[in-house]
């Protein structure tokens, strides 16, 4: 392995790590002796990268630092092309627009040679159907980001309706359903609501209280205990 190679896949054992850790155990991730892993820090300290602690303490990566690019493996290749895939043909348009944008720039900086992984058809994702919907995920998406509420018609199993105000926080994809998850006011209570049952959507101005991603964390634990998201 280059040393080049070795210290990138430092910096990437370093960052999934978010609490200081032993040198001994950084050191058996890499796969390299201990003396080499004092070194290969201290190096990448030197260049720059903000890496706290110190020996007998443990390590921990400050965000940050990044380092130039090194060229993806076949296999990464074909896991970012497939992901790009799943994500052109199972979203919406936006977001796959930004799959093929994604795609190109990665194509700029393959060699030639590499080119052809990031259309082998080895991997197929199908298409999904076509369906009439009135919830636009690029509207859940922004409101999501800055933390509106959406007030929602929503049409329950039996046909019933009821407008809710929602605090979005999350949109799962199970099969060919689309799930659009937050806090529902009128519940009080986390809920799962699918796409194709929210009949009008609108982005209301006020903003909902607390972290998005502290309630997504409430979210999933409730799912998780639960085994299957609660739909309405």
């Amino acid at each position: 392995m280059s040393k080049s190679q070795r210290l990138f896949d430092l910096m990437q054992i370093l960052r999934r790590h978010r609490y200081p850790v032993a040198g001994s155990k950084l050191a058996e991730e890499a796969g390299v002796s201990l003396r080499t892993l004092y070194r290969d820090i201290a190096e990448l300290q030197a260049l720059g990268a903000r890496i706290d602690g110190e020996r007998g303490l443990g390590y921990v990566l400050q965000p940050g630092f990044l380092l130039p690019p090194l060229m993806f493996s076949e296999q990464e290749i074909q896991a970012l092309a497939l992901g790009a895939q799943w994500v052109s043909r199972q979203t919406d348009e936006e977001f796959a627009f930004a799959a093929r944008e994604a795609l190109v720039k990665i194509g700029a900086v393959l060699p030639a040679e590499l080119q052809h992984k990031l259309h082998d058809n080895a991997f197929h994702v199908a298409r999904r159907p076509k369906r009439a919907e009135a919830v636009d995920l690029g509207t859940v998406r922004r409101a999501m980001q800055d933390q509106h509420k959406l007030s929602i018609v929503y049409r329950d199993p039996k046909g019933e309706k009821t407008t809710r105000v929602i605090w979005p926080i999350a949109v799962a994809f199970f099969d060919s359903r689309r799930i659009i998850a937050g806090w529902c006011e009128m519940r009080n209570d986390f809920r799962s609501f699918r796409a194709d049952r929210i009949e009008k959507v609108r982005v209301k101005p006020e903003r909902y209280p607390g972290r998005r991603r502290d309630l997504v964390k409430q979210w999933r634990i409730q799912v998780g205990a639960e085994r299957r998201p609660s739909t309405e």
